[in-house]
């Protein structure tokens, strides 16, 4: 089968697999990733050491596919989150799939993007320290097909973004957008009043910066029940609303469409609503920027689904929904006791924001065709760094030497913990490889 993983622009300047990366046999020698599919390696025959860490290819492009659908219905752009994957890769097929940008939130992050090619960036949070913002004043300045953008929040920030500019002679404006917040909440300006003083502070610097946009971050948003997260949620979208007319009535904005972004993985539905219906008298964006859709998960991300399914039941079944992606694979190390045993990973192999829950088992002795469900009673109860405590009942079939399969919870949390993951098809065969670089 043809190997999709090779044709992407990442796959050629990225580092050949080796053993000295995690889930690579000890053979293999340098085996660049446009020819890891002709090594045959397959989880279930143990080609491959394991924790390791697959991305189902299927539950792959159906994400891939349903956002996309998504967004042409509602309208709405996505620049996803580059940091759930950190995989160039992964990039590619987004952007490939429509994405408008990447969205990115350190220096480093940013580096690694320019550093594979990446013309347009969304900087989904102030751009501090001299030698960040440095670095993305030469960029624009050698780079006339650069396109950034990035938050402020502070008048101290537009100040420092404004003197490097000056200082390095920026022969054209940094692209900023003003940051609405909520009280408790992480960053952002606390009130309409605040930002709209900072949006006239970005207008009066002369065109050194340009006012782009409006931004906010809804993602982290939790009370009692769903519907009064969502209470809250409308409330900062409305305010992002009424700040940007008054900053389209005042003619604040530059020149160009004007982005309206806000939309993690939970409320992007909700975001291209509100947003989209702003109506500033002039073209706009909005911009969502969801990143763990692609692999979704198996607990946080199932849960955001369960909420979108309460308030939009038709979009959260669309065209199958979203399907988990990513899993775990890892042995059964010990069965020190008949309700207990220990698997082959922990933290350093997985989030534990929520626990991993066990989903499949195979026996590689030639007696299963296909991995089965795991029985229920089977949960993890606790992570060290290397091993996974799993309660299970005295009568469970697993033994050491049996392959688990893990769901995660949280993406981020887990792909930080791997150079290398493996896409596999539906009979576990490694049809290519993905680095990443956290």
């Amino acid at each position: 089968m043809t190997n999709l993983w090779t044709r992407t622009p990442s796959a050629t300047a990225e580092a050949p697999l080796n053993a000295l990366d995690k889930g690579v046999p000890g053979h293999a020698s340098n085996v660049p990733l446009d020819q890891v599919a002709a090594q045959n390696w397959n989880i279930l025959r143990e080609d491959v050491p394991l924790p390791a860490a697959v991305i189902r290819r299927d539950a792959l492009r159906q994400n891939s596919d349903w956002m996309r659908r998504f967004l042409k219905g509602s309208g709405a752009d996505i620049a996803p989150h580059g940091k759930t994957t950190m995989s160039p890769a992964l990039f590619d097929l987004q952007l490939g799939d429509g994405a408008w940008a990447i969205t990115v939130a350190t220096p480093h992050q940013l580096q690694v993007a320019r550093a594979f090619g990446h013309k347009r960036i969304f900087y989904a949070n102030q751009l501090i320290g001299r030698s960040a913002i440095d670095y993305v004043v030469r960029e624009l300045e050698n780079d006339p097909g650069f396109e950034f953008f990035c938050l402020v929040d502070d008048r101290s920030n537009v100040d420092a973004l404004v003197a490097a500019a000056r200082r390095i002679g920026l022969a054209r404006p940094l692209n900023v957008l003003v940051e609405v917040g909520y009280a408790g909440g992480r960053t952002g300006c606390r009130s309409v009043e605040a930002a709209l003083d900072l949006a006239r502070a970005v207008h009066a610097t002369g065109g050194t910066l340009a006012l782009a946009g409006i931004e906010g971050f809804e993602g982290l948003i939790r009370v009692g029940s769903n519907a009064e997260t969502l209470a809250l949620v409308e409330r900062l979208l409305d305010s992002m609303v009424a700040l940007a007319r008054q900053c389209a009535s005042e003619g604040l904005f530059a020149d160009g469409t004007v982005l309206l972004s806000a939309g993690g993985s939970s409320y992007f539905d909700v975001v291209a609503s509100k947003l989209g219906n702003a109506d500033l008298g002039r073209d706009t964006r909005v911009l969502v920027r969801s990143g763990c859709y692609i692999t979704h998960d198996s607990v946080l991300y199932v849960r955001a689904v369960e909420a979108l399914r309460e308030r939009n039941q038709a979009l959260a079944d669309s065209n199958g929904g979203l399907s988990q992606a990513l899993e775990v694979w890892a042995y059964v190390q010990s069965r020190p006791e008949a309700e207990k045993a220990i698997v082959a990973f922990g933290k350093r192999d997985a989030s534990y924001d929520d626990l991993p829950l066990a989903q499949r088992w195979y026996r590689p002795d030639g007696s299963m065709n296909t991995p089965q469900a795991v029985p229920s009673g089977h949960i993890v109860t606790r992570l060290n760094d290397q091993h996974c405590h799993l309660q299970l009942p005295a009568d469970s079939p697993l033994r050491v030497g049996d392959l688990v399969a893990f769901g995660i919870s949280h993406p981020c949390l887990t792909f930080d913990k791997w150079r290398v993951m493996h896409i596999v098809d539906e009979s576990y065969d490694i049809i290519g490889s993905i680095r990443t670089y956290f």
